[in-house]
């Protein structure tokens, strides 16, 4: 079983195009035996990445929606964000994260998401102070199989 991880800029110009590139992207990466995707729950890109894994799991039952917390105690149903819903996700984690300092926390919870997967999904350009091109780097660093739909050299 194969784990995928996304991460985009959290405002971005969604297109009939993206959204029909990501359905082609998720509809193959689960042809190749992916069967978990793990979110962090931020942002536009996110979104539409949940979006479209939650329709295709009406075709493929066997995939998982995870969402990954930067927070411990929001695996607790009484302590989510009223945003964070149940229903939107099979499984809630938070995963062991290597620094843990609050202002840091959630580019530590990506990292600790692209630990945890074989390939990860990007919509992101090459902006030096953005969170999503940081984790970009990281995944790069760690030698993870990319697909960057915004076409970064």
């Amino acid at each position: 079983m194969k784990t995928c991880s996304v991460f985009g800029h959290s405002d971005i110009m969604i297109t009939k195009e993206l959204e029909e590139n990501l359905n082609a992207t998720f509809t193959q990466l689960i042809s190749d035996g992916c069967e978990e995707f793990l979110f962090g729950g931020f942002g536009m890109f996110d979104d539409l990445c949940h979006k479209i894994i939650s329709e295709l799991k009406l075709i493929y039952p066997n995939i998982k929606r995870i969402f990954c917390a930067s927070n411990p105690r929001h695996i607790q149903i009484n302590k989510r964000p009223k945003w964070l819903k149940q229903e939107d996700y099979e499984e809630f984690v938070y995963l062991d994260l290597k620094f843990d300092w609050w202002y840091k926390r959630i580019y530590y919870r990506n990292c600790a998401m692209i630990d945890k997967s074989d390939v990860v999904v990007f919509y992101v350009e090459k902006r030096e102070n953005s969170g999503a091109y940081k984790v970009y780097k990281y995944a790069k660093q760690r030698k993870k199989r990319i697909i960057n739909l915004y076409n970064l050299n």
